[in-house]
């Protein structure tokens, strides 16, 4: 924004999904601050459509499908340029005009429009946890040398960086990962081999897309925020814990080196963090719902179990064999996940995927962007390959 009078100009990827409606959601309780200017959609486009008519973006994207020539004749009569294909969303970021990359897609497709919004000097709003998985180190040298601010969305890493605010790196013990335990959270091992993506896709607190509810069912959403917090505050491993906290009200705290733990608060609702990223460094009205320390239920926290979500331990070998790792880890995910959804393995079967994939991955220990890519595209044949030997 060139003024303090300006609207802030979004580009929202993912519109369709649940952090881009939550995104708009916000944007409409705040339009004297907010304008739209770029959507995109992996398939939903008649939604992107009705969003596009309420909003009136300059730019759109569609990456999944080629839209009709009916869709195409209602978004060419809202003046709207169309990108679609594979290379959809980085056209969109590199050709529209923008304050503000919105980053709510799913999976590795996210990392490469980060990458490019970066280098136009466009700041991020970042619900693409995948983004700093597979390229943490490349992402986070191209924020410092391009000086754009990179806000995290997901409400771990929102109330980490809530936590931070006016402290020092050097003042930082521990980061502690609250994570709600999923759907089987008091389930046995064995109950939960027998589970069905439909028991898994019952998550107790938050209302998430399915990819992301199944990787909080095996706790593999919690290792990807292990790897992302990793990079976002510049901590090893080994200083990120992991905490089991069923009510997810406390969304994460930070432990200092004098003993002093903070926590950030709030209702499990996303507007709030997606607010708080694309207002910064400013705290908006909201109407979202508060938490009642009075009648609310009582704060628990439990050891996560790694015998039963193996996924959580193959992260934080992931982040600590480093280079190529994590892309794998993340790439055998997305395929091991889709092939659950449509129950085509069992539960157990997406951490076998995962664990055969990364223990046949040559590591490369110092990858380029392109690398990167080329391990991301090897896990998706290797781990696609596993599961048609296993199904026969």
């Amino acid at each position: 924004m060139n003024n303090a009078n300006q609207k802030k100009e979004l580009a929202i990827l993912g519109s369709t999904g649940s952090i881009g409606v939550n995104c708009l959601d916000v944007v409409h309780h705040h339009s004297d601050r907010f304008a739209i200017r770029a959507l995109s959609t992996h398939s939903r486009v008649d939604e992107m459509i009705v969003q596009a008519r309420q909003t009136r973006p300059e730019w759109v994207a569609v990456t999944g499908v080629q839209p009709s020539q009916t869709q195409m004749c209602q978004l060419e009569e809202l003046n709207c340029q169309v990108f679609s294909g594979a290379d959809a969303l980085q056209t969109l970021v590199e050709q529209a005009d923008y304050d503000m990359l919105v980053n709510a897609v799913v999976g590795a497709a996210g990392f490469l429009p980060t990458c490019r919004a970066i280098e136009r000097n466009k700041d991020i709003a970042l619900a693409n946890k995948e983004t700093l998985v597979m390229g943490g180190s490349i992402v986070m040298n191209l924020v410092a040398k391009h000086h754009v601010n990179l806000i995290p969305i997901d409400s771990e890493h929102s109330a980490i960086f809530q936590c931070l605010m006016g402290e020092t790196p050097l003042s930082i013990e521990t980061i502690l990962l609250t994570a709600s335990g999923g759907p089987f959270r008091t389930w046995n091992k064995t109950d939960i081999w027998r589970a069905k993506s439909r028991d898994a896709l019952k998550h107790p607190n938050w209302d998430m897309g399915n990819k992301i509810t199944i990787d909080s069912a095996t706790m593999m959403n919690k290792g990807l925020e292990v790897i992302e917090a990793c990079w976002l505050f510049d901590l090893a491993a080994a200083r990120v814990k992991v905490v089991i906290h069923p009510h997810s009200i406390i969304h994460s705290m930070v432990q200092f080196i004098d003993g002093s733990i903070k926590a950030q608060l709030g209702v499990p609702d996303m507007r709030i963090p997606i607010q708080l990223a694309i207002s910064y460094p400013n705290r908006l009205a909201s109407n979202c719902e508060r938490y009642d320390l009075i009648g609310g239920p009582d704060l628990t926290f439990e050891e996560p179990d790694l015998h039963r979500f193996p996924c959580l331990k193959l992260a934080f070998q992931a982040i600590e064999s480093g280079g190529t790792a994590p892309a794998v880890m993340n790439a055998a995910n997305e395929i091991a996940v889709q092939a659950f959804l449509q129950d085509r393995i069992g539960f157990y079967d997406i951490s076998d995927t995962i664990d055969q994939c990364l223990q046949s991955h040559d590591l490369d220990h110092d990858p380029d962007e392109q690398s990167l890519v080329h391990a991301d595209e090897w896990a998706r044949q290797i781990a696609d390959s596993l599961i048609q030997k296993q199904i026969g």
